[in-house]
């Protein structure tokens, strides 16, 4: 018989740590989104890290600003981007404060509150898809800039919460190039900062990055 998750909400240590150590470690936590309608809760099936002041990749690569600010702040807390115009991302920040690394959350299977979720996902073609893909994470899960800041570690019902889950086992995680990064930070073998758990549906596909075209 398998146990159930584990609903403890993950301790500010877990994320005081090195972006490389926390990201795979975050595979099958649960992430639990309160909003007005209820809950819903996500186990996180793919995630990708960036260390802002090494990784050229980042948003905080070059330094703080007003939009990467919580990068900078306690690790714990949930960063929150706006990209294209028209789609949010969502990230967890980690240690030590001042470092500006984070976890993007790119993918997850919806465990309680689908039926929320599929509300917001009306182009989903079954649950699978609810959250497979950062985007459609955020927009499953209702996230918006207005959640930046937001701390996910705390046993309140806060808008969200991450919960200890059941973490997945090492030879279960895969790793490879992060989706869609552009230049140096998108090169696997410098970078391959993306973590996935092997097999599993949810996890959205590997993308290189593409640049966009300017209109005519």
């Amino acid at each position: 018989m398998i146990a159930p998750p584990d609903r403890t909400p993950l301790p500010r240590t877990f994320f005081d740590r090195p972006v490389l150590e926390v990201a795979p470690d975050l595979l099958g936590r649960i992430l639990v989104r309160t909003t007005l309608d209820g809950p819903i809760a996500l186990r996180l099936t793919e995630v990708e890290a960036y260390d802002g002041p090494t990784d050229p990749g980042s948003h905080a690569y070059r330094g703080r600003t007003a939009r990467n600010a919580v990068m900078f702040g306690p690790p714990g807390h949930v960063y929150v981007y706006f990209t294209y115009g028209m789609w949010h991302c969502m990230n967890l920040v980690c240690g030590p404060e001042g470092r500006a690394s984070a976890v993007l959350l790119r993918a997850g299977e919806v465990v309680e509150g689908a039926e929320l979720a599929r509300k917001r996902r009306v182009s989903a073609r079954n649950d699978k898809e609810l959250a497979k893909g950062p985007a459609r994470l955020a927009t499953a899960l209702e996230v918006d800039r207005a959640l930046d800041g937001t701390d996910a570690c705390t046993s309140d019902e806060t808008p969200l919460r991450m919960l200890t889950g059941t973490p997945i086992p090492s030879d279960q995680v895969r790793s490879g190039p992060r989706t869609g990064v552009a230049g140096e930070g998108g090169n696997g073998d410098l970078h391959p900062w993306r973590y996935w758990v092997a097999n599993d549906p949810t996890v959205s596909p590997y993308r290189a990055h593409v640049p966009r075209r300017r209109r005519s």
